[in-house]
């Protein structure tokens, strides 16, 4: 599937994880892109546009959306609230995400929408893996700070449902699992505390199963995804080919470095969540990255000094 290009993008979120190594890639393939994020300090733009990206601030939260551009084609929604307070939660990441497709909507002849959610909005049943119109439900509360995150994400899917369908804005809804890339992801987490003797915590029903998916291969699936846009709103699941778990990409790290990864089985963390990727393949998307060589690439770019070759 052609890469997207020529147009101009919005990206929410560029100073997070995910958003911001695709909004660099978008703008290095001719697109002009917009990135959005609070930006409170103005000195926090000038990376962005020596990226190739112009910083736009927005806040979902209280409802400013002055600085998203007009006559966009497309806008890329990954700017996630990680609030332990309900009410901020919802503000941002359900009726925040809903305004701001009606405020792009408005300002744009033609646009399509893409919000990135999360495998989180499922139910966990046992290492099935969850198809799209599965049981939702609120995998994260055991996990320490993040009480309001599953529910706040599906609210969030229905408010932007809803304001797809009422504005007839094309949408895709992404139910995106692990990301991780050679500068971020759950990994480099662990990867400290094995270094300090830390347990890394796992879930009971071990193994603790995901689909991780690479920096390089979110950017691939971008257009495979957004081929799936329509009205009403369509739902895919977002994530790599390969089922792995913590376990396995401790064990990895480990073997890689020579630490010894120990482990804390407890109930009080998120359990295996697979998604089902069929749907996703439908596209003829398949991820590219072995989650071995990711592994790899990611200590070699992030903390070389522990590679013993």
């Amino acid at each position: 599937m052609e890469p997207v290009r020529g147009k101009r993008i919005l990206v929410t979120g560029v100073t997070g994880w995910v958003a911001g190594p695709l909004a660099a890639s978008l703008a290095a393939d001719g697109n002009t892109v917009f990135g959005a994020a609070r930006f409170r300090d103005p000195e926090q733009r000038r990376p962005w546009i020596d990226r190739g990206v112009t910083p736009v601030s927005i806040d979902l939260e209280n409802d400013r959306l002055d600085e998203v551009p007009d006559e966009l084609d497309l806008v890329l929604h990954f700017a996630v609230a990680k609030s332990s307070d309900f009410e901020q939660a919802f503000a941002s990441n359900a009726e925040g995400s809903a305004n701001l497709m009606q405020v792009a909507a408005e300002r744009s002849d033609a646009m399509t929408f893409f919000h990135c959610s999360s495998t989180a909005v499922y139910a966990p049943h046992d290492h099935d893996p969850r198809k799209e119109t599965d049981l939702l439900g609120d995998s994260h509360r055991p996990m320490p700070g993040m009480p309001t995150y599953s529910i706040s994400k599906i609210a969030g899917e229905v408010l932007v449902k809803h304001t797809a369908k009422r504005l007839g804005v094309p949408t895709v809804i992404a139910r995106l699992n692990v990301p991780y890339g050679d500068t971020y992801g759950w990994m480099l987490f662990h990867l400290m505390m094995m270094e300090r003797n830390i347990p890394v915590p796992v879930h009971v029903d071990q193994p603790t199963s995901y689909t991780p998916i690479h920096a390089d291969d979110i950017a691939r699936s971008i257009p495979h995804l957004l081929s799936f846009a329509s009205t009403p709103a369509e739902i895919v699941n977002w994530g790599g080919d390969q089922v792995v778990s913590i376990e396995d990409w401790c064990e990895e790290m480990g073997r890689l470095t020579g630490l010894v990864p120990s482990f804390n089985p407890t109930t009080a963390t998120i359990a295996a969540i697979v998604p089902d990727l069929e749907k996703l393949h439908s596209s003829g998307f398949r991820s590219s990255v072995d989650w071995r060589d990711g592994i790899r690439r990611q200590i070699a770019t992030s903390r070389p000094e522990l590679l013993k070759n």
